[in-house]
């Protein structure tokens, strides 16, 4: 299971990571570099400046609120197709039990 990185630690490998960019050839290089500073996986780094570009608007992609709420909404939907493959179940139960031919 991963494990929860604390806000502020994202907050300034990012801000690092965009500080120092231009002193690196690629952003891998640089994510890597802050990645070792702060002591979390490179790629993890590397994603995080991603998103948060998405996040600033300066790249194309899904927002983190965005994706907050596909995850919403894909948990509801799958609620509520429980919710109806009950209620089939139990309509199909309870015409069963009303059907006269079944007394």
């Amino acid at each position: 299971m991963p494990k929860k990185i604390d806000p502020a630690l994202r907050e300034r490998a990012v801000r690092l990571v965009r500080e120092h960019r231009s002193e690196y050839p690629s952003l891998t290089a640089a994510s890597a570099a802050v990645a070792r500073q702060v002591g979390v996986g490179n790629e993890s780094v590397r994603r995080w400046v991603l998103q948060a570009d998405i996040d600033d608007g300066t790249r194309e992609g899904v927002t983190s609120v965005e994706h907050a709420e596909i995850k919403r909404l894909k948990a509801e939907n799958s609620r509520l197709r429980e919710d109806v493959a009950i209620l089939r179940a139990a309509t199909t139960f309870f015409v069963g039990e009303l059907d006269p031919r079944n007394r």
